[in-house]
This record gives structure tokens, sequence and C-alpha cells, in this order.
């Protein structure tokens, strides 16, 4: 991400931020204008266009997504007047503030959870994750999938939303990769970080408690957890947050003990 880039989309995550009254809709209109300025050379070229004048490219928001709400027209405007490294970046921020839009909708919501969860399922079927990332097969075929798939847990409207968006919107890019980087964004609206936590068993409702508080306690901030039964791990637990590797398993203990043994 270019510098340009950087301070664009600070400025328009703080217009939507200021915004009174974000809902799923908002999230909606969003992603679907970051779809067409994708889909449109002509529209992303004048959007991007550094060298008009920042109003001229507010009109064109004006005149294209003049259906907007109030709320979506405003962050629009605030993003094509700021300057971006290039036109392929200016989606991106435009998807990143509908993703952070569908997180102030729905506060309560476990969407980091949700993304983690499907995330879980497409890495573990080398078959869907082909069928959702492959050049085969229609956007509204995959769409189609996704709800099916989401149709049998309990996914909130705003995961629902984001994941489905993301698979019928690739750009190129693999469908894991994108729910990640979802999940990161997500947890930056809510101001915290995400752990992912490997054990060989579930962890209570108490253990999950006490690990959470432990590590908000040492990070400085509220920390959230996704837990991804490993018998790999045999016993103890294998904690990552973002670079960050915790491993107090029984599994890496052994591997350490044996490296001594070894000499």
């Amino acid at each position: 991400m270019g510098s340009a880039t950087t301070q664009a989309l600070a400025a328009s995550i703080q217009t939507l931020a200021a915004a009174k009254d974000i809902t799923l809709e908002t999230a909606r209109e969003l992603l679907a204008a970051a779809r067409a300025v994708s889909e449109s050379s002509q529209l992303s070229g004048a959007l991007a266009d550094a060298s008009a004048p920042a109003a001229a490219r507010q009109d064109v928001v004006a005149a294209v997504f003049g259906g907007f709400s109030a709320d979506a027209q405003s962050v629009l405007k605030t993003v094509v007047a700021e300057r971006w490294s290039n036109a392929g970046e200016l989606v991106d921020g435009v998807e990143e503030l509908a993703i952070r839009a569908a997180a102030i909708a729905e506060p309560d919501a476990d969407i980091e959870g949700e993304l983690f969860s499907f995330s879980r399922v497409v890495a573990t079927n080398p078959e869907l994750e082909l069928a959702l990332g492959g050049r085969l097969g229609g956007e509204e075929a995959k769409g189609a999938l996704v709800e099916r798939l989401l149709a049998e847990g309990s996914t909130s409207t705003a995961g629902r939303l984001i994941i489905t968006s993301l698979v019928r919107q690739p750009r190129e890019r693999r469908v894991r990769r994108l729910l990640n980087r979802a999940m990161s964004i997500v947890s930056n609206q809510r101001d915290r970080v995400v752990a992912t936590v490997h054990t060989a068993t579930a962890l209570s409702d108490a253990q999950r408690a006490r690990l959470s508080d432990s590590l908000s306690r040492r990070y400085d901030g509220q920390v959230a957890l996704n837990v991804v039964i490993d018998p790999a791990v045999v016993g103890g637990l294998r904690v990552q947050i973002a670079d960050d590797v915790i491993d107090g398993s029984i599994s890496a203990r052994l591997a350490d003990l044996r490296q001594k043994l070894a000499g």
C-alpha cells in the first residue's frame, strides 16, 4: 500500500466514523460501488485521476451513485477527493470501508468468528476452494453455493453479506486471503486483535474467558479467540496473534526435548 493510499484510506475511515446512520444497506451500497468501479476501466480511471479536480471526481460519484444513501455518497465523495496510489487501491479502499460499515451496523455479531469458521471450511475442502476460487462457474452460482453453506449455520446478516460479496468479487484473489483480510479489517474497526488458538480438545466457556482475559492483559487490549481443534497439539495450547506465537503444547515440548537429546 502506497503512502498516498494510506492517507486516503485514513481520511475515508474518518468520514465513515462520522456518519450518523450506518446500516447494512450502507455496506451493500459500498460493496456495489466497489464492484462497479472495478468492472469499468472508464469509471475507475475517472475516479482515480489525480489530475482532475476533486470536485469533478465527486460529480462523477453523484451522477453514477446518486441513488445511494446520503452516508454512502458522503463516504464515496471523500474517497474520490483523496489521492490514491492507483485505481486498484481505490477499489480496495471502498471494499474495506464496506466491510467496516457492516461491522458497525451489527456491533454484537461475531463477524470475525464467522469469517474464520468459513475460512476453515474452505481450507479443509479443496474441492470447495476450487469451486469458489476457480474461473469456471459464474458469480451467481458461487454466491448461491455460499448461501447454501451459510444457511446450515447461524451466520449473521453482516457476516453473510461480507462472505458472499467477497466470493462474488474476488478480483483474482484467493478466497482464504480475502477472508483473512476481512477478519483483520473487522478486528481493527472494533479495536481488538484476534488470537488463533490450536487445542487438542474444545475449550469450555470458562477456559475461553480465562484465556481471553489473560491475553487481553498481555496485549493491553481486547482479544477475540478463534479456536482450531487440532489433534496434533496433543495437549496444552498453541496461540498465534499476528506474528507472535505462544506454544505451550505438549507436542512442542516433546519436539524441544527430542532436539536436546539429539545434542
